[in-house]
């Protein structure tokens, strides 16, 4: 594994992410290697738990969901290469499922480390469940942090990375409960123009508009 050494702080939205090169269940990668694309990369506490088989299996049959955003999934825990391979062949024997997206080792926690999901003096990653939302130019644009007892929702995960996507040009915001094809809300304008120009009295800071961009 090579990281390059970084604060333990946790990472903050906007932040460029750091980079690693380390074995997976794909052969060795580098996230570098994922630039021009989005990308989630997401944490597990432990291969062969209950919760983390079950995020799997979901994320597998979503898979394609996933690739027609042009999205990326890489997954990481701190359970060594061979562990991974067993446990995904008993999630593809148990469930029928093949698990297609690479699966990360960090047995020294150093990515866990560089990316600030654990304390420094921990003994291990057990309690992470972390996943992390990467635009195409190595930014985070955000995160989202579970407890070991808790899955992760793949629809909130597909939605989050769609709206990240419909906000990228600055032109419009998702509003709250938003889903990919309803209504989205414009960017208002920061000027006493906008605010005296506007139709109506709350247009220039609460407008709809249509999404336009579904896939």
């Amino acid at each position: 594994m090579n990281i390059p050494s970084a604060s333990p702080a946790p990472l903050r939205l906007g932040d460029e992410v750091p980079s690693f090169t380390a074995r997976s269940t794909q052969g060795t990668i580098s996230l570098s290697d994922y630039r021009g694309r989005w990308l989630v990369l997401f944490a597990h506490p432990a291969d062969f738990t209950p919760v983390c088989t079950s995020e799997f299996v979901a994320l597998a049959q979503a898979a394609d969901r996933f690739a027609a955003l042009d999205c990326a999934l890489v997954a990481m825990s701190v359970d060594s290469l061979y562990s991974h391979l067993a446990w995904l062949r008993l999630i593809h024997d148990r469930f029928g499922v093949r698990v297609d997206f690479p699966v990360v080792e960090d047995p020294s926690l150093e990515i866990a480390r560089a990316y600030g999901m654990i304390a420094p003096d921990a003994a291990d990653a057990g309690t992470a469940r972390t996943t992390y939302f990467i635009d195409p130019n190595g930014i985070l644009r955000a995160c989202t942090d579970y407890p070991a007892t808790i899955g992760r929702s793949v629809e909130e995960m597909l939605r989050v990375v769609e709206a990240l996507q419909r906000v990228e040009s600055g032109k419009c915001l998702a509003p709250a409960n938003w889903s990919p094809g309803s209504a989205l809300l414009t960017t208002p304008g920061n000027t006493a123009d906008a605010a005296l120009n506007a139709k109506g009295a709350s247009d220039w800071f609460y407008s709809e508009t249509p999404d336009r961009n579904r896939k």
